[in-house]
């Protein structure tokens, strides 16, 4: 029923009745009950789960609508759903890799200003205006990603390709492919390699988008996306 519910999207009401077509009668209430049930038994394996997550001095985050139900219209409305991912095994650390979720019913700056409330360190994340208050706070030092950046000119890449976008996707992958060679590697050999090999082709991706930039509209989504790498690659 739980697997039902959370990982197959299948509200009670529907397992309710999915139920009684096999001829087992479960109201709703009942199974509201043993969801309750089923998370104060769960609560202290999540809390520990959030305490080793947390305990990272690195973390990566993202959110993603969740659809649900808005009683009484007929109608979903769009939740969140918040990840904060440990897992440092690209990075030569043998800690366990491990994923703490948290729901929130909007995509308000406050929930992720109170699951980070008690970090410290680095974290990687998109450029989602919420965060700018953890940063403030100087305890969280922002990584910003680069995935993000590269999807904004594989987007419009997508839409029409032009040698704007080429570009910009084959000097972000010559930077792909110097993380691949590190990954796994120590701290020191990552830094070196870093420095040696991809600093070069950032410091010329960055003149390079400066100068493109000179060129285009400052309202136009290429411009945007230039924008927004430039930000990424200071972080």
């Amino acid at each position: 029923m739980l697997v039902a519910k959370f990982a197959d999207h299948l509200p009670l009401h529907r397992q309710s009745v999915i139920y009684a077509r096999e001829g087992v009668e479960f109201e709703r209430s009942l199974l509201a009950s043993w969801v309750g049930a089923a998370g104060t038994l769960l609560r202290p394996l999540v809390d520990a789960l959030r305490r080793h997550v947390f305990a990272a001095t690195k973390l990566h985050t993202d959110d993603t609508p969740l659809p649900v139900l808005a009683p009484g219209n007929g109608k979903t409305r769009a939740a969140r759903l918040w990840t904060y991912v440990r897992d440092d095994r690209a990075s030569g650390d043998a800690a366990p890799p491990a994923v703490w979720f948290a729901y929130s019913p909007d995509r308000k700056g406050e929930h992720p200003q109170d699951h980070l409330a008690d970090f410290h360190g680095v974290l990687q994340a998109d450029a989602y205006a919420g965060f700018n208050a953890v940063y403030k706070s100087g305890r969280v030092l922002e990584a910003a990603c680069w995935a993000h950046a590269r999807r904004k000119f594989y987007d419009l890449h997508a839409v029409r390709p032009t040698s704007l976008t080429t570009e910009a996707l084959r000097r972000i992958g010559e930077l792909y492919a110097i993380e691949e060679n590190a990954r796994g590697k120590p701290p020191d050999e990552r830094r070196d390699a870093r420095q040696l090999h991809a600093k070069p082709l950032l410091d010329d991706l960055e003149r390079w988008l400066h100068a493109t930039l000179s060129t285009l509209s400052r309202k136009s989504d290429t411009a945007a996306a230039i924008v927004y790498a430039l930000n990424s690659g200071r972080n």
